[in-house]
């Protein structure tokens, strides 16, 4: 393994690009696996197609699941270390593992469960209903392989180690790039499983990165040598995994929120505007790209940093990413206003969806450096072990805000979907400013 970084001791510059770079380009590799698997089952049939999109809710569940458990991990890990507490790091390490594990079984059997009448409720039936069931059933078989990568990289994440994982969502988009075909379509001998073939060949890809991680996560200080004794659930530890996890959870949560929210208030204006907003927020996404790997930097640096008792050092490390984040999203904003049009006319040639959509993306070219400085500010909160403001901000910037803003602009005040689009502008900014005064006074 590669000599760790040292997070409390040096410069800020450097470790926020040694650790922010790596993670966003695994990231676009992530997206891009993603976009494998809705080629390959665009490939199979708009069935398939749809079934992908009609099982986003529960996938999502397990996501923001993992996803909670991986910050809070990392949040006490990076605390611990920065405080030379190599024993409380293993500990926590452990019982992470542990409550992922639980935490993936019981999502699966409860999924399991729930699925059938879940896809019924979103208007699933007869063959349909069997297609979406055949894709979901293979990914909650493999749940807690969803979860385990996740955990095994907050753990590296709380040293500064970024690169494993990014090496492994790159091999691991090749390996799929490779299976989803020999396994739809049953190449090699093997039976054709169509669209379980394309959830197979996640769950396998997920298997092997859990393997993959877990090579180097069991060669750290805390990792090395773990016995089956360190597995025993300790009640006071779960706790504070627990303590951490739920609210970063729910915040992730908070994400499917309002993406119906929005979507609610634009189906109003026609599916013309609803297929702009999901072409339009993927460009946005993918423009986002380069700012996401400063969510691991904060959140290590600050976390180990808050543990070793370096107050400025945590403004420090809050301050520079959010500077580096907005300066990136300004340059991203300025190419998304001026390439708004080209940008939309690489997805669809519906000229009243580009309409909409070159609106959308003018709106988002002003709203851009703002994320950042939300997603910063909310993971070096969870990197000194407060992650409710995360939860509160999430409830504001995605539900609360919207509903009265959305309606306010385009409904009372008969903005149509300028409303909409600039309302999204305002709550985030607002929501980004409220985050810079409550950072000035925290950290």
């Amino acid at each position: 393994m590669k000599q760790p970084l040292s997070l409390t001791t040096d410069p800020i510059p450097h470790l926020v690009w040694r650790i922010a770079l790596p993670m966003s380009v695994g990231m676009f590799f992530n997206t891009m696996f993603n976009v494998v698997d809705t080629l390959c089952a665009g490939w199979l049939g708009t069935e398939s197609l749809a079934a992908l999109s009609l099982s986003f809710p529960l996938y999502f569940v397990v996501f923001a699941t993992g996803s909670g458990i991986s910050q809070g991990t990392t949040a006490l890990l990076a605390n611990a270390l920065g405080a030379g507490g190599k024993a409380e790091a293993r500990q926590v390490f452990a019982q992470s593992l542990l409550f992922a594990t639980t935490a993936g079984l019981l999502l699966s059997s409860i999924g399991w469960l729930v699925a059938p009448s879940l896809f019924r409720l979103l208007g699933a039936e007869g063959a349909y209903l069997h297609t979406v069931l055949a894709y979901m059933n293979v990914i909650l078989g493999g749940g807690v392989f969803f979860l385990l990568p996740m955990i095994l990289n907050s753990a590296l994440s709380a040293q500064g180690t970024t690169w494993v994982y990014r090496n492994f969502l790159i091999a691991g988009f090749a390996a799929n790039v490779v299976l989803n075909p020999v396994l739809m379509w049953g190449w090699g001998g093997l039976p054709a499983m169509g669209v379980a073939g394309i959830a197979l060949a996640t769950v396998l890809v997920q298997m092997g990165g859990a393997v993959f991680l877990w090579s180097h996560a069991s060669r750290t200080d805390f990792g090395h040598g773990l016995k089956l004794h360190d597995f025993r659930p300790d009640a006071r530890t779960l706790r504070r995994i627990a303590g951490q996890a739920v609210p970063a959870a729910l915040n992730m949560l908070t994400i499917a929120m309002g993406v119906f929210v929005i979507t609610w208030f634009v189906k109003h204006f026609g599916k013309e505007a609803v297929a702009a907003v999901g072409i339009a927020t993927r460009i946005e996404q993918i423009v986002l790209m380069p700012a996401i790997g400063l969510n691991a930097a904060v959140l290590s640096i600050v976390g180990q940093s808050h543990g070793a008792g370096l107050p400025q050092r945590v403004r420090e490390a809050w301050m520079t990413n959010v500077k580096i984040g907005a300066g990136l999203m300004l340059v991203g904003g300025f190419l998304v206003w001026l390439l708004r049009g080209y940008a939309m006319r690489l997805f669809t040639q519906d000229e009243i969806v580009i309409g909409h959509g070159r609106d959308y993306l003018l709106a988002a070219s002003l709203t851009l450096a703002a994320y950042p400085i939300l997603f910063v500010t909310v993971f070096a909160m969870q990197g000194i072990k407060r992650p409710s403001y995360g939860l509160w901000m999430g409830i504001y910037r995605q539900f609360a805000a919207p509903v009265l803003v959305f309606h306010t602009l385009a409904f009372a005040l008969s903005w149509g979907l300028w409303g909409v689009w600039w309302g999204i502008c305002i709550v985030n900014w607002s929501g980004a400013l409220f985050a810079l005064a409550w950072g000035a006074k925290k950290f």
